[in-house]
């Protein structure tokens, strides 16, 4: 029971470290692919969603004015 505790303990505190930040690109690649493809990301989940949402505010926002029913210009 203690190991399973200890194993706990060490898995905890592993999560709450923060890590240095990347060097080089090569670095800055990895953390970018890793961060990008952890399915238990909050922060990924939240910088996703709120990037579709502002998308889709922009689509809304400026393609809405076009009219398709409207005659086209001729040539």
């Amino acid at each position: 029971m203690a190991a399973v505790a200890a194993a706990g303990a060490g898995a905890a505190g592993a999560a709450g470290a923060v890590a240095a930040p990347p060097r080089g690109i090569r670095a800055w690649l990895r953390s970018a692919f890793r961060f990008a493809t952890d399915r238990n990301d909050f922060r990924r989940n939240l910088l996703l969603n709120l990037g579709l949402f502002a998308a889709g505010v922009w689509v809304a926002r400026n393609l809405t004015d076009i009219d398709l029913m409207a005659p086209q210009p001729v040539p």
